[in-house]
């Protein structure tokens, strides 16, 4: 997200994850190396790969380049030197990096004049005394500083710790064996901490309870113990950042969740109807970004990249949206600038009063080049709109998104997936994947041993497919021996009547494809309330009653008069508001008007999802915090679409191990 100057911290307005991670970076890091007595204006950064992807989700180039940086570099790749120029070094603080630095400046002809070292988390004792004792650096050392500031801020209320594999490292056949989980725990749990850091709050520790703390005769896997070894991981690294971080808070001052994967198998699979979602599910993004057509004035066509960012306000507005909703939108507006603007209604009137096309749109951008920003914005997202309602129609999503839900919320059950396989051959084969890896999740004993096998061959699935439905056996928690009288949020309940999630009567389903919600929603609001079970969500740091009957009156007073809206029930015609649609799914606007009173917001709740969050996790963050009034900030090892998450499931079953890969 870009801010200018005059949002900067110096002001009292409210900021978001993101934007108080780029100031940290640009003000604190960069802005903080200039001297005012220096005529060296310009100044050269290196990063490692992993700082390198912080810095991007955070700054643009234009904000480097503004705090007089004039090149950005590889620390692990060969540089020429510059001798008359300041180095600056945001690095990982470990033993390669170090030496990398130390070999750089270190004898007669160092590669800069000076060097500011920045690192992402805290150093150790050995690597701090290696940089200290050589007598030769140590003069050219104009800062050693810890940024305490290693995590992806890839929304303005979420995060992620870059670690890929974490669902093969957690869940996989391997996982225990190999022995890697501690030092993935360790970084997982460093790098959460440095969230803490920069926005300098102290939580209060809760984490989804293994199954065996809860009934002995349950037996304990190593998968389960993970919410509980990484809360332990998180509660050590804040101790410390209390007792070395001069304006950290003492005493707790939000709340923090940890749960995994298992606590909602159907979330990362099932079609989410919004816009973003739609964008990353249907059209193969890279990342964020969108490849667009553009046509030139000579007939041919070019390609353009574009980013799907904050930055851009239609794309924030639409983002939360129902695809439906976001096409009547986009409608609407265009609708709205034709009667508004004389030349596009001659352009229009000359093809006989037909809808403008993108192409037409397009062009239209090059007769108006006063509406140029404008327009391009619009066609862009008009055309992005329209090829996902194309792929809609040509895969009959429609359809399949129907069972999805009917399966989900208990309206449909075997007989009616065995019917639509059957009758619906020309279903992709990642679409019947994904429908019989719900199915798995709703019925998992149905895929014990050989019972899933004629599903599947109906499905007339690959083996490798088959697989990945299979190991989603691999994310259903070991279950308790005895019949358990306790509430569980994932099957419990719902057995009787085979669904996974019960009709919420707070919203209003304006689209048939909009009913399903992700556990996190449920989770968030109980913890909101006070209502989270403490034996199955247990806390590091038990809070007292008064915290709890604080929270509580805080949330009734949040919501009282404000009932949850649906995503049509606050429309607006125009889309001159900025940023937002204040239709319950996004919380910019809420943060915004929050401004000048922030004490109005309730505590930040965070929750953290080992194994990868989905969009509509992220949404749900939103959402809630517009409901609730208080901040809810997601966090994840990684950030997954469907197809990401096939592939990973996929990897979950067991390979051939060499004793190479053993650690003894």
């Amino acid at each position: 997200m870009s801010m200018s100057d005059s949002e900067s911290s110096s002001s009292g307005d409210y900021k978001n994850l993101r934007q108080i991670t780029r100031e940290r970076l640009l003000y604190e890091m960069l802005r903080s190396t200039r001297a005012k007595d220096s005529k060296a204006i310009w100044k050269v950064l290196i990063m490692d790969k992993l700082t390198t992807k912080i810095m991007s989700c955070a700054c643009k180039m234009a904000d480097i380049t503004e705090e007089g940086v004039s090149l950005v570099e590889d620390i692990n790749k060969r540089r020429q030197p510059m001798s008359s120029l300041d180095a600056i070094y945001f690095v990982q603080p470990t033993k390669e990096n170090v030496a990398i630095i130390l070999s750089d400046m270190s004898g007669r002809s160092p590669l800069y004049k000076r060097v500011f070292v920045f690192f992402s988390s805290p150093a150790s004792r050995e690597l701090i005394h290696l940089i200290k004792n050589d007598g030769s650096v140590l003069p050219r050392m104009g800062a050693l500083s810890e940024m305490n500031l290693e995590y992806f801020a890839i929304d303005s209320q979420g995060f992620i710790t870059d670690h890929e594999r974490a669902l093969e490292d957690v869940f996989g056949d391997n996982a225990e064996i190999l022995q890697t989980h501690n030092a993935f725990i360790h970084t997982m749990a460093a790098r959460i901490a440095t969230v803490f850091a920069s926005l300098r709050e102290f939580p209060y520790i809760r984490y989804r309870a293994a199954k065996s703390s809860l009934d002995a005769s349950t037996l304990t896997t190593f998968r389960d113990l993970i919410p509980t070894k990484l809360a332990a991981a998180v509660w050590h690294c804040l101790a410390r950042y209390k007792a070395t971080i001069p304006d950290f808070p003492q005493t707790e001052t939000c709340e923090f969740l940890i749960v995994d994967r298992s606590i909602d198998q159907i979330a990362p699979v099932i079609h989410e109807w919004t816009y973003d979602a739609m964008c990353h599910d249907l059209l193969n993004m890279e990342g964020n970004k969108y490849v667009q057509k553009v046509p030139s004035k000579t007939g041919s066509t070019s390609e353009k990249e574009v980013l799907l960012e904050d930055h851009d306000p239609i794309w924030l507005e639409l983002r939360h949206l129902h695809i439906a909703d976001a096409s009547e939108r986009l409608h609407a507006r265009m609708t709205n600038f034709i009667s508004r603007n004389k030349a596009a209604q001659i352009h229009n009137n000359s093809r006989d009063g037909g809808e403008l096309s993108t192409r037409d749109l397009q062009k239209l951008v090059q007769t108006l080049p006063q509406y140029s920003e404008q327009l391009d914005k619009l066609s862009l997202h008009i055309e992005i709109a329209g090829k996902i309602n194309e792929v809609i129609r040509e895969l009959g999503l429609r359809e399949i998104g129907k069972l999805e839900q009917d399966l989900v919320f208990g309206d449909a059950g075997t007989k009616d997936l065995i019917s639509f396989l059957k009758t619906k051959q020309e279903v992709t084969p990642e679409n019947k994947i994904r429908l019989l890896m719900i199915y798995a999740a709703m019925f998992p004993e149905k895929f014990d041993g050989d019972k899933g096998e004629k599903l599947m061959q109906l499905a007339r699935l690959s083996a490798d497919d088959m697989n990945a439905v299979h190991n989603m056996r691999y994310l259903t928690l070991p279950e308790s021996k005895k019949t358990s009288g306790g509430f569980s949020l994932k099957f419990d309940v719902h057995k009787k009547k085979h669904a996974a999630r019960k009709s919420r009567s707070d919203v209003e389903e304006t689209w048939q494809l909009s009913r399903f919600y992700p556990i996190i929603l449920e989770l968030v609001e109980k913890l909101s309330r006070g209502d989270l079970p403490k034996n199955e969500y247990q806390c590091m740091n038990d809070p007292s009653p008064s915290f709890h009957g604080t929270m509580h009156t805080g949330s009734i007073q949040a919501n009282d008069g404000h009932p949850a809206h649906s995503m049509r029930s606050r429309r607006t015609a125009t889309w001159a508001r900025p940023r937002s649609s204040d239709d319950g799914y996004s919380s910019d606007s809420v943060l915004k008007h929050a401004s000048s009173d922030f004490k109005k917001m309730g505590q930040r709740i965070f929750v953290f999802i080992i194994g990868g969050a989905t969009r509509s996790e992220l949404r749900v963050a939103h959402k809630l915090t517009t409901k609730l009034k208080r901040e809810i900030i997601i966090g994840s090892t990684s950030l997954d679409d469907p197809a990401q998450f096939i592939t990973k499931l996929k990897l979950l079953s067991a390979e051939e191990i060499s004793l190479d890969d053993i650690q003894i």
